[in-house]
């Protein structure tokens, strides 16, 4: 792995990150009664993590991040117990997981649901099902998310799904991100990533006001979108009205974790350097 060039005695003297913060503090002020943790989703480093899962993980930990998203387990596969125990010695939390749908069905939940236990995950978000887009296929699945809610529930877990931009193609009236949330119990995780609702043109605060408590696990995703001039893919730099969407949060969401996903890597700077800077000007937003 890489080693981080980057500093945080270089970030915290950075003036223009610096200048961004302080776009955020008087917006977010009255309504930040509690810091919500932050976690990164590991497929933004997912490189380093091929190259070198413990020493990205323990990268990540002396950044200051709360948590990690996975995206995959690497050499610890079947080994829960191992993965815990590397977590609690790097002072980091399993914020959530990306899996896929395999492991609702059958024999496979329990399974799911024993891994998950043992390393403190409560979150299990699917990222993409094909199904979800198909008219004869979306019923099925939306019972699906809300069977194994019901038996994650009692156990502390919930399940999810993570949006990206074909969920909101329209459906009548609708669309299908707004059809499944319909379809599915408020035990039943929305999992919005804010960069993919803004590239889709979504009012990002204003999903979150109509689905309110049912956000526990969200994605920030620096994103710009059509080629914004003047923007780079850097939390508070790109696209995204961060200010709203974190209010929106805050009051609305029921979210226990903000996930960081860096997917963008301007200014030839390297997944650890960017998400560095992400995070840094994230932390001092919330």
């Amino acid at each position: 792995m890489k080693p981080l060039l980057l500093t945080r005695r270089h970030f915290v003297k950075s003036t223009a990150l610096t200048a961004v913060a302080a776009t955020f503090q008087p917006l977010l002020a009255a309504t930040n009664s509690r810091a919500i943790p932050i976690s990164l989703q590991l497929y933004s480093v997912r490189g380093d993590c091929a190259k070198d899962f413990d020493g990205t993980l323990a990268a990540i930990a002396k950044l200051g991040f709360a948590g990690v998203e996975f995206a995959g387990y690497h050499s610890y596969n079947g080994k829960p117990k191992e993965l815990r125990a590397r977590l609690d010695n790097l002072g980091l939390k399993a914020a959530a997981t990306h899996i896929g749908t395999a492991n609702f069905r059958a024999d496979k939940l329990q399974q799911t649901i024993e891994f998950h236990q043992e390393i403190g995950c409560r979150y299990l978000i699917v990222p993409m099902e094909g199904d979800f887009t198909k008219p004869d296929k979306s019923k099925a699945l939306a019972d699906l998310f809300n069977e194994v809610a019901a038996k994650l529930k009692p156990l502390g877990m919930a399940c999810g799904y993570h949006n990206h931009k074909q969920e909101f193609e329209k459906v009548g009236d609708s669309n299908h991100w707004e059809i499944f949330a319909e379809r599915t119990t408020k035990d039943v995780v929305l999992q919005v990533d804010f960069g993919w609702t803004t590239a889709a043109k979504q009012d990002g605060p204003d999903l979150v006001k109509r689905h309110p408590g049912r956000m526990g696990v969200v994605h920030l995703k620096p994103t710009v979108v059509d080629k914004e001039a003047g923007k780079k893919a850097i939390f508070g730099q790109d696209s995204v009205d961060w200010p709203s969407i974190l209010k929106a949060l805050q009051e609305f969401g029921g979210t226990q974790w903000l996930t960081l996903e860096q997917e963008a890597y301007p200014d030839g700077k390297t997944p650890m350097e960017c998400t560095a800077l992400s995070f840094e000007a994230l932390r001092k937003a919330v």
